[in-house]
């Protein structure tokens, strides 16, 4: 009722909520059914985005994608590393750790603002997202790379991954037609099978299962396009049930006893991530998508599935301790809230006008003649 009343995403008034909530009455992040229902969620909304992306669309803007996606990760990563090394005084394990925990882009808060807006079908939302899973592939790769050790199970994790990929979208159609369209939904049980699988061979793998999830949904994505309804079905079950928990979590990992007490290093912080993503960012969406390049940037600020984790991480590893914990995942959850509220306040795009525009663009492109080679002597 918040987020409609005020005009809000509701992931940004859960996160809030949970902030709130969290601090009033001391609830517990950690709780596994809390963790494990919001990490399924993450992954869900992941593999959403996923199936969102248009794969000719990707194909025709990958370069786009690329550019401002890895631009999104490397600026942050090395400013806010650089600063809590130098300017803070971590060690150089910690300040690496803030380095990764701030270059992310939420790739789940963008596509819940997306869909709630009904931007996740223009050409504007699916280069957004594709640009997000570029950020959050190299912050994955950061944190692997750095500190993670693969152990025995991470053969069988990317083994499953790829058998994941390659099987679903040639199973997905005969199993859909053969058992879909019933109240026992048996299509989103083999979505959420495929997701939980990931998830537990991740687990031990320490992985992660994000990414594989998103590859999920995208190779899927021309599926959906021609069942919507599948699709439309199992956004329900995300948005209605799963996701409320993983946004409410994000907020409940904020101290502000820890805050109120550090503002400054706090400030720090969050410049060190927002400074560099707005300022490498912007030229690049001017480039792209000059009409709105305000919004792309903004979007491409946020921050939580894996500044999260990244964080976390640090902290059960004892690389950073309870304060520096506090001030990163505040600044991550920061980062969701006030980019996404200034996006969506006063740089939203108009969805009918984005649709109306990418129909015509299509239109256009339907209706352009190929050219034939002009034999020699016909050049006049």
């Amino acid at each position: 009722m918040i987020s409609v009343e005020i005009g809000l995403s509701v992931a940004l008034v859960e996160l809030a909520l949970g902030v709130v909530v969290g601090n009033l009455f001391g609830l517990d992040p950690n709780t596994d059914w809390l963790v494990f229902i919001a990490t399924f969620a993450s992954i869900l909304l992941t593999f959403l985005a996923g199936a969102e992306v248009d794969p000719q669309d990707f194909r025709e803007r990958w370069v786009a994608s690329l550019a401002i996606g890895i631009v999104s990760f490397l600026g942050p990563f090395g400013v806010a590393a650089l600063v809590a090394y130098g300017a803070l005084d971590w060690d150089p394990k910690a300040a690496l750790i803030a380095g990764t925990a701030l270059s992310t882009t939420s790739l789940a808060v963008v596509y819940a603002v997306l869909v709630e807006t009904g931007l996740n079908a223009t050409r504007i939302g699916k280069l957004i997202m594709s640009a997000c899973f570029v950020t959050d592939m190299g912050t994955a790769v950061a944190l692997s790379a750095i500190f993670i050790k693969p152990n025995a199970w991470f053969p069988l994790f990317l083994a499953v991954s790829v058998v994941l990929i390659l099987a679903l979208p040639k199973l997905a159609p005969a199993f859909f037609r053969r058992y879909g369209d019933r109240v026992i939904e048996p299509e989103i049980k083999l979505i959420f099978a495929c997701l939980l699988v990931l998830m537990v061979v991740a687990d031990a793998a320490k992985g992660h299962a994000v990414l594989p999830a998103f590859i999920l949904g995208l190779v899927m994505a021309r599926h959906y396009q021609q069942h919507r309804l599948e699709q439309e079905r199992l956004r329900v079950v995300a948005f209605a049930f799963l996701t409320p928990f993983f946004f409410l979590r994000g907020g409940l990992n904020v101290s502000l006893g820890a805050v109120f007490a550090n503002l400054g290093l706090l400030a720090i912080l969050f410049a060190a991530k927002m400074v560099p993503k707005l300022g490498l960012v912007l030229p690049l969406a001017r480039r792209y998508v000059p009409e709105h390049a305000t919004f792309a940037t903004l979007l491409m600020s946020t921050g939580l599935t894996f500044g999260t984790i990244s964080s976390l991480y640090g902290l059960q590893a004892g690389i950073i301790d309870q304060t520096q914990f506090s001030l990163l995942v505040t600044v991550v959850v920061l980062s969701a809230i006030l980019p996404t509220a200034i996006a969506q306040r006063w740089f939203s795009p108009d969805v009918e006008a984005e649709q109306a525009a990418d129909v015509s663009q299509a239109g256009v492109a339907a209706a352009a003649p190929a050219r034939r080679p002009v034999p020699a002597g016909e050049e006049a």
